[in-house]
């Protein structure tokens, strides 16, 4: 027998889905996830990877605030690289190659174990709505649950058509029904909506692969885990490896011969695609001149033998898909399980929502992940924590949790989302963020573990975990600020790193502070140094690391926060409900009809709304002094 009264119902279990009834329930909210289909739980519907550069990022943030899915992804990775380590620490972006069936598993085994959280399978085709305020859904069952807050994390589902060729079938996902009724519902209210587009590769037989012709790319040495609690180089699984090919001219004239059957380019597919994540068609089209396009092959899981192709993402014919495939080195023989192809699906501006991914139309409505115009499984679940956050916060009468722009990636991404709207499946970048140098991948637990502690959802266990971390980093820097090093102890040390002799000492800081020396090349020198790091058992690369980024990267970091702290004044100057915009007529036409359409919570949002210039601000500034 299952309640048809709940505190929060989810609408969906996808990435966002999975998070936002985790966050709910967590927080003490009776919960009830509702999904076509139980056994797909945060199902990999593309790419089978979380992270990479910025959404690694996001993973993290995830996990700090007391998520799942860094903790999945590392108990289904089979993989794990740190990308951009050429470059300075704000960009270093940790990504993971997973067990697609493993990783739905494990979200499956921990949403069970929740004890608030009710599951149901079915698909919702209407809101219940009283007074603008949400009431509750109904299922194409007929059932009516009763909530007091709904958060819907539809993804790919809604109204979801796919294409192969000229073939057209509906669905959220191949082999999986599509979800109607919900956009039709929205639009009766007032939502605006549109459609986008995004695509996926055809799936390859291992066992007719040809690896040898392939260049294999294994994983690091050094394995740092998403999850906070999670120990370096700790893995679950049989690590594999990725391989790289290249498509060739032959290759491209097979794709060219099937592009008057593209959706893509006879008018079938209109809605907006990737500009980022271009299917193989469009890379032709858009890139005449470039004889070669880079794939990589990425295992599926460690049993099976399904393999994905990167970058080689199609709607073209089935046909075509498939004779092309087999004139890529090493793919001469291939057999494919599936073929890829686009699918097109309704989303709703994101401007219509406000930090809290609540909807300006409907109380207590909430929408997370695709339904927003984002893409990629980090993006979604980023967004389903929030949402499922606020819902609780909400139906409790407690204050709202946002993030700052200057404090995680999420609140860049949600502020992007609900200031400027989306013209394109919308991506989460490291350039899209001010302050990456303080949104580092290493310092997401201590950016935002304690303010999600507060909260009630960041457990106990991870406070204890941050403050062990926060201890032994002080620790360290201490000893490394008062430690003197003499020429004749340390000499040898940097000639063998190549870096120049010191001629009288000097502390041991200003010799990591230099590029080329990590602070563990000391750790034989000085006994007190090797008694202190035995003392961190097995954390000892994690706070090394921490420690490192603050000696070498000190003075970018306290330039970036007090830049920070400047703009965030901008952020505390409250406007809404304060300025009537339609008589401010020393605005701009634009700035006004944006102002009044998003009608910005802050002097610092309403700064990045497009169409309002820093003229139509001062303007803003000097009404309020008045």
């Amino acid at each position: 027998m299952i309640d048809n009264k709940y505190d929060v119902i989810v609408v969906g279990a996808g990435h966002a889905g999975c998070e936002a009834a985790a966050a709910a329930a967590n927080l003490g909210s009776k919960t009830l996830l509702i999904t076509i289909d139980m056994t797909k739980m945060a199902q990999m519907s593309c790419n089978p990877a979380m992270g990479g550069v910025a959404k690694g990022q996001l993973v993290r943030e995830i996990d700090a605030l007391g998520g799942f899915s860094g903790i999945v992804t590392d108990r289904s990775m089979v993989q794990f690289r740190m990308l951009n380590m050429s470059k300075g620490p704000a960009m270093w972006s940790p990504r993971a190659q997973c067990d697609r069936t493993a990783f739905s598993l494990e979200w499956r085994k921990i949403l069970e174990s929740i004890p608030n959280l009710d599951l149901w399978q079915d698909s919702v085709i209407k809101l219940l709505v009283e007074n603008d305020t949400v009431v509750g859904v109904e299922t194409y069952l007929g059932i009516q649950f009763k909530a007091r807050a709904v958060i819907l994390t539809t993804g790919t589902f809604l109204n979801g058509l796919m294409h192969i060729g000229k073939t057209k079938i509906k669905g959220g996902r191949i082999s999986e029904p599509a979800s109607y009724g919900l956009t039709e519902s929205l639009q009766e209210y007032g939502f605006t909506w549109d459609r986008m587009k995004t695509g996926t590769p055809a799936r390859l037989d291992g066992r007719t692969i040809n690896f040898s012709k392939l260049t294999a790319q294994p994983g690091d040495e050094v394995i740092i885990p998403f999850s906070y609690l999670h120990k370096y180089n700790q893995t679950f699984l049989e690590q594999r490896s990725c391989y790289i090919t290249y498509t060739n001219e032959v290759v491209h004239q097979t794709l060219r011969s099937g592009l008057d059957e593209s959706p893509l380019y006879d008018g079938t597919i209109t809605s907006i695609g990737p500009r980022y994540c271009p299917s193989i068609e469009t890379k032709l089209v858009t890139f005449p001149d470039k004889d070669r396009h880079q794939l990589f092959l990425e295992p599926e899981g460690v049993n099976t033998f399904e393999y994905y192709v990167n970058g080689f993402s199609s709607s073209l014919p089935w046909r075509v898909q498939y004779e092309s495939l087999r004139k890529i080195p090493g793919l001469e023989n291939v057999k494919i399980f599936r073929p890829g192809y686009a699918i097109e699906y309704d989303f709703f501006h994101p401007t219509q929502l406000f930090n809290t991914l609540e909807t300006k139309i409907i109380k207590n409505l909430y929408f997370a992940g695709q339904i927003n115009g984002t893409t990629g499984y980090e993006e979604a679940a980023a967004q389903g924590i929030i949402a499922g956050i606020n819902a609780h916060l909400k139906i409790n009468e407690k204050e709202e949790f946002t993030l700052n722009r200057d404090q995680a990636y999420i609140g860049v991404l949600i502020d992007d989302l609900v200031t400027k709207g989306v013209d394109e499946p919308y991506r989460m970048f490291t350039s899209r963020a001010e302050f990456r140098i303080l949104l580092r991948q290493d310092n997401a637990d201590i950016r935002l573990t304690e303010l999600s502690h507060k909260i009630g959802l960041a457990s106990d266990e991870r406070m204890k975990t941050l403050e062990q971390k926060l201890k032994a980093r002080d620790t360290l820097l201490e000893y490394f600020a008062k430690q003197s090093c003499k020429p004749e102890k340390v000499n040898h040390i940097l000639i063998e790193k190549g870096s120049s002799e010191i001629k009288q000492s000097v502390k041991l800081q200003n010799l990591i502070n230099r590029p080329n020396i990590k602070a563990h090349d000391f750790i034989e020198v000085f006994p007190k140094y090797k008694k202190l790091i035995e003392s961190f058992e097995d954390r000892v690369e994690e706070y090394l690391d921490s420690v490192e980024i603050t000696i070498k990267y000190s003075g970018y970091i306290e330039r970036e926060k007090l830049l920070a702290e400047k703009l965030r004044r901008l952020e505390n100057i409250e406007i809404q409900g304060k300025i009537n915009y339609s008589e401010l007529k020393s605005l701009s036409t634009e700035a006004r009809e944006k102002l009044i359409k998003i009608n910005p919570k802050t002097i610092g949002q309403a700064s990045r709304i497009s169409g309002v210039s820093p003229s139509d601000i001062s303007v803003l500034l000097v009404y309020l002094g008045r």
